[in-house]
Parts: structure tokens; sequence; C-alpha cells
């Protein structure tokens, strides 16, 4: 079990006091403080601060071509704090409230970083203009995975983050807690995704999940192994797993939290890859270390539950996570194999590093047949396809719902983490239909249209009256660089937002 990770990946703080900007009371060594910089003339967001000392910083941000979004210039020894990093949130205007939000959360991100990387040990944030931004960008700016580190004498002691307050204010004290949570959730994910594969295999992520979730209230774990896997007759599962000599792992979250606890269930369900070689149709060498990564889905679900049950989210939710290492063996599926799923239908494998949509398969089939959800929703890092499609800015989704887009594009919208719709036709899965062996095959001839023909797959393993959405997470699986909250490595995408999603979805 990987507790230690788990408990220091990211910290925060949950203390709260009475204090005023700049009076520094409660003993911060260092402040994040907003500007805008409408016609080139900053305007600190804060006004809890003396006016000699706004003009003073004021006229230095000027003097320093403080113009652009996200530029960070840091002041010493002001009014008894050793530094304020005072970052630019861009000209006044916004389209939308989210926008807003979004600038309030880098610009966060971006002066702790700055701040934390010239040793800052207990930082206050100004939360004057949003609140659950700050927090979010607070926490979330914080990550990383340094745990299997030597240590040194600059990596000892605690980094605290706080709001910067006047006076204790419950309204504001419970906007920064669900950011927090917004934010850890999401921490959650990157750790999953990040911890190298010997140590996050089928049986310890269901561990970690397990002790993630232990304690909280309204919520059940039930961890299955091969035996009950086998008499479930998921043999689409069982085809991926048979070459690793880790043993598989179904993990099923159970999370009661509406008043009435019989009330149907919406349904999470993540591809949990926790290593892709890609089988006998082995990957090529180059970055397959980041297949540590390809239960994304499994991590992002992981993490959302995390959240919603922390929040405690008056809604029941089920959460079905198959576990599985994709390996090459003797003992592993071969091209050209043939198995049958659990609805019955059979598949011809005709690519072993097609494994994603073999086990969703079943799990569709188990989740769709044994809960009748009032919504499904299955994220996957599925298909290279995707990331060819829609890079590193949107997820894609493809469902059978318009009012679950509308749903969905309204929660990526409302934490800046967005989702783009893809097609659904059957013309996209009509090839795989074409096997002379079996019902389907896993995948076509042409690789035009992967992603798409991949979603029209999952859609054969779901019953057709729930509204279902499949979102490729393949493309926003990783950061290639550390801009604000968006650190280099693994994103934990769109964990955010599925908790928003859940929030309003009971509003």
């Amino acid at each position: 079990m990987l507790s230690p990770l788990t408990h220091n990946t990211f910290r925060t703080a949950s203390r709260f006091h009475a204090r005023r900007f700049f009076s520094n009371k409660q003993g911060f060594d260092s402040l994040v403080v907003g500007a805008y910089t409408s016609k080139n003339q900053p305007v600190l967001t804060t006004q809890q601060v003396s006016k000699a000392t706004r003009d003073r910083i004021q006229s230095q941000l000027v003097q320093s071509q403080f113009k652009k979004t996200g530029d960070v210039r840091v002041f010493y020894d002001i009014d008894g704090i050793k530094q304020v990093a005072v970052v630019s949130l861009g000209d006044n205007t916004f389209k939308n409230e989210h926008e807003e939000q979004e600038r309030v959360r880098m610009a966060t991100a971006v002066g702790i970083q700055t701040l934390q990387n010239q040793g800052a040990k207990y930082t206050g944030v100004d939360v004057s203009v949003d609140i659950q931004g700050a927090a979010e960008g607070a926490v979330l700016a914080q990550f990383s995975f340094d745990k299997l580190k030597q240590k040194t004498e600059e990596d000892s002691g605690d980094k605290v983050v706080e709001p910067y307050l006047v006076e204790e204010n419950n309204s504001i004290q419970k906007a920064w807690q669900v950011g927090q949570i917004y934010g850890a959730s999401q921490n959650v994910a990157r750790m999953l995704m990040t911890t190298p594969a010997n140590l996050m295999t089928p049986k310890l992520f269901a561990e970690e999940v397990a002790y993630l979730l232990a304690g909280l209230e309204n919520v059940d774990i039930e961890v299955h192994d091969e035996e009950w896997v086998k008499r479930q007759k998921m043999n689409a599962f069982l085809s991926v797993s048979k070459g690793s000599a880790q043993p598989l792992r179904f993990l099923e979250v159970h999370y009661k939290g509406a008043k009435d606890k019989n009330e149907k269930p919406y349904g999470f369900v993540g591809k949990g890859i926790t290593f892709d070689s890609g089988g006998i149709s082995l990957k090529p060498s180059a970055n397959m270390a980041l297949m540590k990564g390809d239960m994304g889905g499994a991590a992002t679900v992981a993490g959302a539950m995390y959240g919603i049950c922390k929040m405690q989210l008056p809604v029941n939710i089920v959460a079905i996570i198959p576990l599985c290492e994709n390996m090459p063996s003797g003992a592993a599926t071969k091209p050209g194999d043939v198995v049958k799923a659990m609805n019955g239908k059979s598949i011809e494998v005709l690519n072993t590093d097609a494994e994603g949509r073999m086990i969703l398969a079943d799990a569709l089939h188990y989740t769709s047949s044994r809960f009748q959800p009032k919504h499904i929703i299955d994220l996957a890092t599925l298909t290279g396809a995707m990331d060819v499609a829609l890079g590193q800015v949107y997820a894609g989704v493809f469902t059978n719902s318009d009012t679950l887009w509308q749903q969905l594009e309204k929660a990526g919208e409302s934490v800046s983490d967005p989702f783009w719709r893809m097609p659904i036709h059957d013309d996209y899965v009509k090839e795989m239909k074409q096997s002379l062996v079996a019902d389907l095959s896993n995948v076509g001839s042409r690789r035009s249209g992967g992603s798409c023909a991949a979603a029209g797959f999952l859609k054969e393993f779901v019953d057709k009256d729930i509204p279902w959405a499949h979102i490729d997470i393949a493309g926003v699986m990783d950061c290639h660089a550390t801009k604000g909250h968006h650190i280099k490595g693994m994103s934990g995408r769109p964990t955010r937002a599925l908790i928003e999603l859940m929030k309003s979805v009971q509003q």
C-alpha cells in the first residue's frame, strides 16, 4: 500500500485565522496578490493595503513593464513580509465568471511556484477576486512526485498555503475548502498516474483507492479477483490480463449520498490498464514508460470519487474500474484469437494493443445491465488518434445523449477543463462487423477515424436506452511543460470537471 505517497503528494492547510493584509499578524513569510493591467496601468486587486504601499508597488510595476497576463514581480520586505509576489490577471474584462476564475487559478499557481522556488514556507493568498479558484490554484501548483528521491536539507519542512483574510468568515472558509477538495482530487489522480507501474499494480491500485476512501461516509468498496471475473464471464477483460504475472482486480465503489439510498445511481467506468506494453502487438520502446499512465481513466474516476465523497454530494454513484496489465508472454492473447464478451458477443482480437476497449466492453455491460444507471460515463486513454485530433487542450466526448453532452460541456467550461464533442456514426464500426470468425473485430483495417471507431465499438456494449458518454483522454493525459497549475507530467484531467458535473446534476 502506498499511503505515504498519498498523504505527502499534496499539502494543504485547513487552519483559518483573522488577519489583515500586510499587517502580517499570522507570521506569513510571503504573499501572493493579483493585479489587473487595464491600459497598462496596474491596479492591485486587494483593498487591504495602505495607499502609500499600494502606490509604491503600482509605480514599480509600471516601471518593470508589468503588462501580460501571468507576468509576476516579486517585492521584498514589504510591511514586514519578506516576499510579495504580484501576478497579472490581465485586463479587467472577462467573457464570463469562469474565465475570471481560471485567471485567478493560474495567477495563484504562478505566484506560489515563484515564491516557493525562492524558499517561501508559509504563504498567504489574496482571495478578494475568486476564493475557490485561488484555493484550487494553490493546491494544484504544489503537486510534485518526489517521494522516491533522496531528501536534502532544502526539502525539509512543510510548505503551507492559507487564505489571507481580514477576519473570520464562514463563507470564505467554505469556498476555500471546496477549492482545496477540487485541487486535491485532481492531485489524487496525478499521484495514481505518476506512480511507477511496479508500485501501482492492479492490486496496489485497488488498495490505494480503498485507503483513500476509507472512513468517508456513505461509501462501500468491493474488490473482486480473477475467479469472480471468470464467473461473470468477462472474457474480454480476461483476455487482456492473461499475459501478465500481476493478478487482475475489478474494483467497485458505491457511494450513496442521496436521501433515497435506493435511487438509481449515476455510473462511472474507468479504464485501468496499470501498464500497457501493447501485448503481443508490442509498442515501440520510445516513450513506452509513459504507459504507466494508461490507467488515467481509472485514476480520474478515483480522484473524482474522492472529491464527491469528501463533499458528500447528494447523489448515488457506482464507479467501476477494471484493472490489469497488458503484457506479452507465452500465455498472452495472440492476434487472431477470439473471445466471447460478457454480453455474449464474440470478438476477434486483431490487435492486442487495442486492449482498453476490451476491458471496457465487459465493464460497460456489467454497469448497464447490473445497475441500470441514470447515465454512464466512461473515461479512457483509449486512442493515440485523439491526441492527434485534439492535442492537450480538449478531451474528446462521444455520446448518444444531447442532454448529457450539454451537462458535460457546461461542467468543463465551469472549471476550465474543456470537452469537445466528437461524432458517433454506425459507419465507423461497420468494418469491425465484417470479421469472418466473430461478431466484431477489435480494430478495423484502416487507421482513419480511429477514435470514432473505438467509440463505436464501446457503444455495442451499452444498453441503448441509457444515456452514455465515452471520454477519450489520451490527448490530455499528460502535460509537456509546467504552466501555472498545469504541471509537467501526468495531468489528472478531467477530474475537476467530473466533480463539477455531479455537483450540477443534483441541483
